[in-house]
């Protein structure tokens, strides 16, 4: 189970990573790596590191294509993602990458700041979302166990978009995935 789910893991980093990130100036594999390096470079533990590298990996696995500008609906690639990683991973990362996008909509609700802070790319995948959330979603979202988890993930993830970034790979953090899959295996078996 451990080196299928982590082939098909660095498959997707391979076949898909090299794609364009929603107008942005990196790939979708450079701006995985480098929020997995910001989550280092904070002393997170390896849950969130796991979540940062892997929090967008429902673009590389999604069957509707590549992201463009000019979309009209959200292909909920958080879904997406959590559902490649469910069978394989601890709930503490995948729940961080399911509630990502919620995350981004609970900022924009509850710091006013935020909103501004977004690339116009973010800004319009933000309207596709949903907008920011009503102050019902973010009691809502507030009750959820891993909703920290998610905000601390939503802020690397939009901080992860410098083309001058020196680039680690998927093998860097091959290890650390390695882990967290055979503790999981274990605690599930």
């Amino acid at each position: 189970m451990t080196d299928a789910a982590l082939e098909r893991l660095e498959e997707l980093f391979v076949r898909r990573g090299a794609e364009a990130y929603l107008g942005e100036p990196v790939s979708v594999a450079q701006h995985m790596l480098q929020c997995a390096d910001l989550a280092v470079q904070a002393g997170a533990p390896d849950e969130l590191v796991a979540a940062a590298l892997l929090h967008d990996v429902g673009h590389l696995t999604g069957p509707l294509g590549e992201y463009t500008e000019d979309d009209t609906f959200d292909r909920r690639h958080e879904l997406a993602g959590a559902e490649t990683l469910a069978a394989a991973f601890p709930a503490a990362v995948v729940e961080a990458v399911r509630l990502h996008v919620d995350a981004k909509r609970y900022l924009c609700a509850t710091d006013p700041a935020y909103l501004e802070k977004l690339t116009p790319a973010s800004q319009h995948t933000l309207s596709l979302q949903g907008g920011p959330m009503s102050p019902a979603e973010v009691a809502t979202f507030e009750a959820r166990p891993h909703y920290q988890a998610a905000v601390r993930v939503r802020l690397w993830d939009d901080a992860g978009k410098d083309a001058a970034r020196p680039a680690l790979t998927f093998a860097d953090f091959r290890p650390l995935l390695q882990r967290l899959i055979e503790t999981q295996a274990t605690a599930a078996g």
